[in-house]
């Protein structure tokens, strides 16, 4: 179970901003947490553009993750998520949604958070599991056993989920109230006159 998430519905984990420019929003979490369909929404309420950094790496190789797992390996994608994290430095008015492995690079989450609020979005891994376990195109779970993946896979990656700046449990919520609660996140931390 994930404590981290289970305990709490929304939470300020991090003082925010404390002097950065806030000018996109990156949403990080593990896969079947909502990054994706929140993130689009989030964008359509900003007038924001939207990225999935996962989308991106395959129209920048035009191969699916899958093909990159299965032919160059883990590492090979991780270089590749490094080089679209500082592409998107210069980037502004965009929600980003990362893939699961993502911050867990401390590089990545260091650089994302020079122009972006970061929002973690949790579920318990009973829902994840419930959420992804239909979706053949996560090379991940690609496991004899892949709860057990799950749950390994959330307590690696936990504690870079914990620098994120504001916590947002997806277990109970849709879509439509997830991308609520981060534009009003966003608008909080961006505003002028503090």
């Amino acid at each position: 179970m994930n404590l981290a998430c289970v305990h709490g519905h929304f939470a300020l984990i991090h003082g925010m901003h404390n002097g950065r420019h806030l000018v996109n929003l990156a949403l990080v979490g593990f896969m079947g947490t909502g990054k994706t369909s929140a993130g689009r929404l989030v964008a359509d309420q900003l007038h924001f553009d939207f990225l999935d950094t996962d989308e991106l790496i395959q129209s920048n190789t035009g191969r699916s993750i899958a093909d990159i797992f299965a032919k160059n390996g883990e590492p090979v994608f991780r270089q590749l998520e490094r080089d679209v994290v500082n592409d998107l430095a210069t980037r502004q008015r965009t929600v980003i949604s990362t893939g699961g492995g993502l911050p867990a690079n401390a590089e990545n989450l260091a650089a994302l958070k020079t122009h972006a609020l970061i929002v973690w979005l949790c579920a318990s891994e009973e829902k994840i599991w419930e959420r992804v376990r239909n979706q053949s195109h996560r090379p991940l779970l690609h496991d004899p056993d892949p709860q057990r993946k799950i749950h390994e896979l959330l307590a690696l990656r936990t504690p870079f989920y914990r620098q994120a700046d504001v916590l947002i449990n997806t277990d109970l919520r849709s879509a439509r109230e997830v991308a609520q609660q981060i534009v009003l996140q966003f608008k909080l931390a961006t505003r002028t006159g503090r």
